[in-house]
């Protein structure tokens, strides 16, 4: 844990606090390996083809990511039809059905896949247990938000209806598979552990027999993240998670801090977004940042409370992350 003391500065706007702030900010934080790579994939497809490159769908959570990518080059779709004949184009970090790479293959398309390796083991978990439909078979219930992007990918590598979406514990409750004794589950990877966890609990209980994966499906960024945040929030009158609102792990971050001991927690896209009358009062100021949110949106924050606020500022690791994914084929 280092810490740190910064004075308000005398360039401070106009009717700035004077007062001590002391801010926690928790570690790791910010970007993923996931989101870096899928991040480099757009940046180097447009270095080595030109501009534009189309991505279907947001590359990342973060509207920050997508217009520094659309000021390079990028340009962003939501349907392959909207991409000419000529186009690249890149799938992004969640990952798509197999009907979408198989539309491209169609159209003669040349596409790049960043969909994030943790998330491509998903899928890869799913087919094992779908094994092609054969005697060996097990339905899949699918742990998970719907509507969310990833979900929408795993889901659609097999064909309807061998995946059940389960979105919460009273659905694990209540779901009634045509055969329990042929079960697996498989989970959103950005998800919270805690409820997941309770999820879990629920399906084993009542389904005894039910397959998991070999490994945790929740992926090491999500699971770090969220306990980071649980190291801080109890202290925190406050905690701020920089992210997305569309953004699946920055809305976990938010929940988890709240159930953590946190006075108020509150999920804020960058730092214009920010009411400051939600400083008031507030003596300890836990600030984090969701895994697809850059690390200059927390440095902008910490600068600008800084202009306002004599900052004691710490930094509260409880991981270190060393964890990096090649690029994918034809760019790695």
């Amino acid at each position: 844990m280092s810490e740190q003391i910064l004075s308000t500065r005398p360039d401070a706007p106009s009717g700035a606090s004077h007062r001590a702030l002391r801010v926690v900010l928790a570690g790791p934080r910010g970007f993923c390996a996931g989101v870096d790579r899928a991040i480099r994939v757009v940046e180097e497809a447009i270095r080595r083809y030109g501009a534009p490159v189309y991505v279907r769908h947001e590359i990342v959570h973060n509207r920050t990511v997508v217009e520094e990518l659309e000021a390079k080059g990028a340009i962003f779709v939501e349907e392959l039809d909207e991409v000419p004949a000529d186009g690249h184009v890149v799938f992004s970090a969640h990952g798509v059905p197999k009907t979408v790479p198989a539309e491209a293959e169609r159209r003669n398309l040349l596409y790049l896949d960043a969909t994030c390796p943790l998330v491509s083991k998903v899928h890869r978990e799913a087919e094992r247990h779908y094994a092609d439909g054969g005697p060996d078979s097990r339905h899949i219930l699918m742990i998970g938000h719907a509507g969310h992007p990833e979900v929408i990918g795993t889901m659609g590598q097999l064909p309807p209806g061998a995946v059940t979406l389960i979105n919460d514990a009273d659905e694990a409750r209540s779901v009634q598979p045509a055969d329990p004794a042929r079960l697996a589950f498989i989970t959103q990877t950005t998800l919270s552990v805690d409820d997941t966890a309770e999820i879990v609990d629920i399906l084993r209980t009542r389904f005894p027999l039910i397959e998991g994966p070999k490994r945790e499906d929740i992926c090491y960024a999500t699971t770090n993240r969220q306990e980071a945040v649980k190291a801080i929030a109890p202290e925190c009158d406050l905690v701020i998670v920089i992210g997305s609102p569309n953004s699946s792990n920055s809305q976990r971050l938010r929940e988890v801090a709240e159930r953590s001991g946190t006075k108020r927690a509150l999920l804020v896209p960058k730092l214009s977004a920010l009411d400051w009358s939600v400083l008031d009062g507030v003596e300890t100021l836990g600030i984090t940042a969701g895994a697809s949110a850059p690390e200059a949106l927390v440095q902008e924050m910490v600068t600008e409370l800084s202009n306002r606020y004599a900052l004691k500022i710490e930094e509260r690791t409880v991981k270190e992350e060393n964890v990096t994914f090649r690029l994918p084929a034809p760019l790695g």
